[in-house]
């Protein structure tokens, strides 16, 4: 057993990780980050499953404590891939020479505050201990992969796996029948490839998530031009807005206007793709007219056909999800 005397730890190395790193490092402390995995990265470490990528566009998701940075790192796609975002953090530790302050393959089994030193003491899982002032818990909210508790999962016999610790080697579904159980963000970002190899793909969900199409695609070199250019700007008009998203949400309610403007605001978000459709209207999603909207949406994609009068909602209820 090893013990290490530190004036702040960190636990895990993933966008904040790094980030407090940079930071508290700046300040002239002694600092170390615990990564469990063999490598940064956080959540885009773990889930690399097919079609990962995120829902935040690649100009927003992004550190914007260095100017340079900003300016040099050039994104390709309008809304990064996993492999991408892995290569940006990648490149960060290496820029700012994080990695001799990051200690890998290190899992954190438990941490409590000392109250007479008044200083946090932490074991690892293979029984080294640490001292801090300071704990900085940068494990974010992905952190713990959700296992179903289903009868004779145990006994399962087949190919098993979980989105959120995705093997790093390519995993083949060609000729096989595969099974995917929930419908959030990993679940609809992976069943599309997954169904392009599959021989057959059945897909169980308890509920059904409205999802606004992304449209993404290579990223617009002209307009990476101009946000580059103004950079702070729009940092500050993304953080004036809910979640620090660059949504250009309305305060004006669904029911103020009327059924035509309504129509005209949600096919021109709809078109747009994205998280930006969340601020058509700060109350539209909450409204009768909503409800409307997304009947008419569906029956315009699909037809008017079984199908899509299973897929069309009574009602859209307040806490029903969107991806």
């Amino acid at each position: 057993m090893t013990k290490l005397d530190l004036d702040v730890a960190i636990v895990g190395a993933g966008f904040a990780g790094l980030f407090a790193l940079h930071r508290v490092r700046n300040l002239g402390l002694m600092v170390r980050v615990f990564e469990a995995a063999h490598g940064i990265g956080g959540t885009w470490y773990w889930n690399r499953y097919p079609g990962a990528r995120c829902d935040v566009e690649s100009l927003e998701y992004s550190y914007h404590f260095s100017p340079e940075l900003q300016q040099d790192w050039e994104w390709t796609e309008r809304y990064a891939s996993q492999p991408e975002i892995l290569r940006y953090l990648n490149h960060v530790a290496d820029r700012f020479c994080l990695r001799p302050d990051i200690q890998l393959n290190t899992r954190i089994n438990s941490a409590y505050l000392d109250g007479p030193s008044r200083h946090w003491v932490l074991h690892t899982a293979t029984g080294d201990r640490i001292t801090a002032r300071w704990l900085i818990m940068a494990t974010g909210c992905l952190s713990r992969p959700y296992r179903p508790h289903l009868p004779g999962l145990d006994e399962f016999t087949g190919e098993l796996y979980h989105t959120g610790e995705w093997p790093h080697e390519t995993v083949n579904f060609a000729g096989k029948c595969v099974g995917i159980i929930g419908t959030g963000s990993s679940g609809i970002q992976c069943i599309p490839p997954i169904a392009q190899q599959a021989d057959q793909l059945f897909v169980f969900q308890r509920s059904a998530a409205y999802t606004v199409p992304a449209h993404n695609g290579p990223l617009d070199p002209e307009l990476q031009r101009r946000v580059k250019a103004e950079y702070p700007a729009f940092r500050a008009r993304c953080n004036a807005q809910f979640a620090a998203i660059n949504t250009d949400a309305s305060n004006v309610s669904a029911l103020e206007v009327g059924p035509e403007e309504r129509r005209r605001v949600y096919d021109e978000r709809w078109a747009r793709g994205g998280l930006p459709f969340t601020g058509a209207h700060l109350t539209a999603l909450l409204a009768a007219s909503a409800s409307v909207w997304t009947r008419l949406t569906i029956q315009h994609s699909i037809g008017l056909t079984s199908r899509s009068s299973i897929c069309m909602p009574s009602q859209l209820r307040p806490s029903h999800r969107l991806a």
